[in-house]
């Protein structure tokens, strides 16, 4: 196991990329001490801390089709468009079933980064056992206008990737002396201010949690401040960082199959083309 810090990206269905990138990490055996999941990217670190090779990939693509899945009618029902009884009972518990137990056995420290939607702060949950924990990775995956909020503990919790979408910081205040990030936007990429009636509407559902629609309506200038941030630190060698390197035509919200298989084999390709240069970076100077 590397004592280095794992971080990645959300990304809505191109979080399939990350999906491809892990599988090649568990096809070399490779681990790391600390892991940071956001959104999409918590739920690809649940099957990878459990070993479950090419399951990731399989949950994304192979329930596209069922409304019980994702679609309009399970967000008209329930408030959520990923219906949440499908993806965190029925696929985990029974379609696909998820090794707790392995997962388990994982010496080092997993998390899932949600968004506090009260102080508009991130929050860094621990993910030690699934049984109990996958509420965690719901919050972290439920975005706002398409997802209920996900109370935990008495707090009431929103997407991650809202207050961090990218917790290279979060990696660097717990002692990690490397991080590999696994991003979802392909390079160059800039984060837009949000559209003007999208914001109207946020605002209006979220009335009583002012600071989480602050974090919303800043959160360009703060992913673009982060992105300017990793570039300095991939200058310095000091990060390594894993991206798509040509824009995906796969959609926040995808039901072809075919481009979601694609962007996985991105994934998986680019990451084996950059394994040579990924493990001199973990093995200097140890």
């Amino acid at each position: 196991m590397h004592h280095a810090g794992l971080v990645l990206e959300g990304g809505g269905m191109r979080g399939v990329y990350t999906s491809g990138v892990l599988d090649l990490f568990l096809d070399k055996g490779l681990e790391f001490s600390h892991i940071y999941g956001v959104s999409a990217g918590a739920c690809n670190l649940c099957s990878y801390v459990s070993k479950q090779r090419g399951r990731a990939y399989d949950v994304n693509v192979d329930y596209l089709d069922s409304k019980h899945y994702c679609s309009v009618a399970s967000l008209l029902t329930t408030g959520n468009l990923f219906n949440v009884d499908m993806c965190y009972h029925t696929i985990p518990e029974y379609l696909n079933p998820f090794d707790n137990e392995t997962f388990m056995q994982y010496e080092g420290k997993a998390y899932a980064v949600v968004t506090n939607v009260e102080t508009g702060q991130a929050e860094y949950l621990r993910l030690k056992n699934m049984d109990e924990d996958i509420i965690k990775v719901q919050a972290s995956s439920s975005l706002p206008l398409v997802a209920n909020m996900v109370k935990i503990d008495g707090k009431l919790y929103l997407d991650g990737g809202l207050a961090d979408s990218i917790p290279i910081q979060k990696s660097v205040l717990d002692g990690n002396r490397k991080h590999v990030v696994v991003l979802t936007k392909e390079v160059g990429y800039r984060r837009k201010p949000i559209d003007k009636a999208q914001l109207a509407l946020i605002k209006l559902r979220y009335a009583k949690y002012p600071k989480v629609t602050e974090v919303i309506e800043h959160r360009h200038i703060a992913y673009n401040a982060c992105l300017d941030y990793l570039e300095r630190l991939e200058k310095k060698g000091q990060i390594f960082v894993i991206r798509p390197q040509a824009p995906s035509e796969v959609a926040r919200i995808e039901h072809d199959q075919e481009k979601m298989k694609a962007l996985y084999t991105q994934g998986y390709t680019e990451a084996e083309d950059r394994y040579e240069a990924l493990m001199d970076y973990l093995e200097r100077g140890m």
